[in-house]
């Protein structure tokens, strides 16, 4: 049910990476790695504070992501991009999203 989807004007070097950032959301979030998805886009038609410097946009969807640890979440996803994609941390912006169960579906039904 996590997801996290990154959009960057950075080139993923090796696919392995994506494999790294999928662990290292099921260990922040506590949940099994079978349910985590990583949605990787390039998009090099991306500028932050009127340049291309290297930069991301991160959205971190899950079922009840607790409002009091997403500064936590957000210092360690930032930690993790900025070491794979050679970005700033002050490049990176994260969205955090919780919807409601009924809100989110898989497996043919809702959770």
């Amino acid at each position: 049910m996590p997801l996290i989807s990154i959009e960057s004007n950075q080139v993923l070097s090796d696919k392995t990476q994506l494999s790294t950032i999928s662990q290292a959301i099921a260990s922040m979030l506590s949940k099994p790695e079978s349910y985590v998805m990583v949605k990787y886009t390039h998009n090099s038609m991306m500028l932050f504070a009127g340049n291309d410097t290297p930069l991301a946009y991160v959205k971190l969807k899950s079922l009840g992501l607790p409002e009091e640890q997403t500064a936590n979440y957000s210092n360690k996803i930032t930690t993790l991009l900025a070491e794979i994609f050679n970005i700033s941390a002050e490049r990176i912006y994260i969205e955090f999203t919780t919807p409601a169960r009924h809100m989110w579906g898989w497996n043919g039904a809702t959770f």
